[in-house]
Formats: structure tokens, C-alpha cells, sequence
């Protein structure tokens, strides 16, 4: 039986991680390096760095931060932020990455998902989507994606892009629920179920982590392969030993995660005020 995962993400802006609400209003939550070298002590299944200001300033991801974050992790570790190209692609490998994210870019070119995968393999390429729901004259409810950090809303519908996404060669998909990011108050368990139902590749739960029956819910009704969170993570909220050992005597399986410190007890002294 495959295991569930459970995902810390890094927003990083700055070289500082944050965390906001729906995109806005970040919130320093210490430095990246060092919640990595935390996290993957305290039984994290995988990471996910995203420099979420990337394509917008039209800029490159931080590779020297890339380079020092792989160095101190031993679990797989997934960036994005400002991918265009295959050669950015590569870079990002060269530099540590085991995955790599892409989103804006993919969504202006969608060949860009195919070269990835002939060139590195489907495993390496997560496409992430940003949606936001919108109104729907009846059928039930409808997404858009959104692009450049969530600040560009695009003509494309969040179901078809997922499924066309995986057509041309994502390994995985990071799908993100706008309305609900940051809110602490559940994942878009429809998102994701719609989303899970058109694609035959792992999912991600990404956008409303709050307490620990989220993420279960997240795994079994939601349909997901893995779940990432942010804020209950880097707040002090909870610690992966707990949260993994509330799956597992739900019946959901998940890969043992050594008992340890929470991590906020690591991370609160390097955190900014």
C-alpha cells in the first residue's frame, strides 16, 4: 500500500518564508534553511520550496538558497518559482531540487510541460494550480486558474487544466485552493475531488490546513495522494509526529515519523517579529 504524505511548504519572498491569507498580508515565518533542516528531522515525507514572487518580478528562483535548503534535507524536496524553460529546469536540479514545480509558465506555454517531462522524466515536473472558485449559473461549482502568484486571473478552467496538464506529462499535481489558502479552516475538498476524479497522477491537497481531521479529510473524501500545509506548521500549530500519528490510527498509512521537538521550538528563535 502507498503511503499519504505529508508536505511543509516554503513561500519564500525575500529569502524569508511567509505565510498569508488567500495570497495576501504575508507573515514572516523564519528562515528556510533552517525550518528544512527541521522539518525533515521531524519526519516531514517531502518539501516544497516555492519563491512565490518569482514570475511575477520577472526574475530567477534564489539557486544559492536552493543549494543550501538540498543540503540540509534528506527527503525529496520539490522548488518552483520562475520557471520558463527546460534550462531552468535543469538548474534547478543541478542545484539539489528532486522536483520541479511550475505553474505560470506552463500555463502561457503548455509545451513547456512535455519538454520537461522528455527531457527529465514525468516524475520530476509538478504542475501547480492556483484556483479560485467562480459563480456557476447551476452544474455545482466551477474553477479558475490563476497565475503570477495568484495575482492574474486566466480564462482557463481548473478541472480541464488539470487533466490536460497530466495529458501532456505531469508527474504530479499541486493544486491549490485560493479561497481557502491561509483560512485554516479546511481544504476545497470538491476541488479536489474533481480534480482526482479527471487525473490518473498523485495530487496534492494544498490551501486550508487547520487541525488534524482536515488533512484526513483531505486523503480519503478529497481523493488525495498527499497533503501540504504551511501555517500549522511553521506557527507551532502542530508538529508532524502528531499529525502522522492521528492519520495512522485512522486507518490512513503513512510512513513513521521519528517523536521529536515540535518544530516551532526550533524556528521561533530565528524568526523575524
Amino acid at each position: 500500500m502507498l503511503t499519504k504524505r505529508i508536505i511543509p511548504c516554503f513561500d519564500v519572498d525575500g529569502g524569508r518564508v511567509v505565510k498569508g491569507v488567500s495570497f495576501v498580508d504575508l507573515r514572516d515565518a523564519g528562515d528556510p534553511v533552517a525550518l528544512a533542516r527541521a522539518y525533515d528531522a521531524g519526519g516531514a515525507d517531502e518539501l516544497v520550496f516555492l519563491d512565490i514572487t518569482a514570475s511575477h518580478e520577472g526574475r530567477e528562483s534564489t539557486y544559492q538558497m536552493i543549494a543550501e535548503t538540498a543540503d540540509q534535507v534528506f527527503i525529496p524536496l520539490t522548488v518552483g518559482g520562475g520557471v520558463r524553460t527546460p534550462g531552468d529546469m535543469r538548474r534547478m536540479l543541478e542545484h539539489g531540487a528532486d522536483k520541479v514545480g511550475v505553474n505560470t509558465a506552463a500555463v502561457e506555454r503548455p509545451a513547456l510541460i512535455e519538454e520537461g517531462a522528455r527531457r527529465f522524466g514525468s516524475q520530476c515536473i509538478v504542475v501547480s494550480i492556483d484556483a479560485k472558485q467562480i459563480p456557476s449559473a447551476g452544474g455545482g461549482p466551477r474553477w479558475r486558474v490563476y497565475t503570477h502568484g495568484g495575482r492574474r486571473e486566466t480564462e482557463r478552467d481548473a478541472i480541464e487544466w488539470a487533466r490536460e496538464a497530466t495529458e501532456r506529462g505531469a508527474g504530479e499535481l499541486l493544486v491549490t485552493s485560493m479561497d481557502s489558502d491561509g483560512h485554516q479552516s479546511g481544504y476545497d475538498l470538491e476541488l479536489l475531488r474533481q480534480v482526482a476524479e479527471v487525473v490518473e497522477v498523485p495530487v496534492i491537497a494544498s490551501g486550508g490546513a487547520g487541525e488534524p481531521e482536515h488533512l484526513y479529510l483531505a486523503l480519503t473524501e478529497g481523493g488525495a495522494h498527499a497533503v501540504l500545509a504551511a501555517s500549522i506548521f511553521h506557527f507551532g500549530h502542530y508538529d508532524i509526529s502528531t499529525l502522522k500519528r492521528y492519520l495512522a490510527d485512522r486507518g490512513v498509512a503513512v510512513r513513521p515519523a521519528a517523536d521529536g521537538a515540535p518544530v516551532a521550538e526550533t524556528e521561533v528563535p530565528d524568526a523575524r517579529p
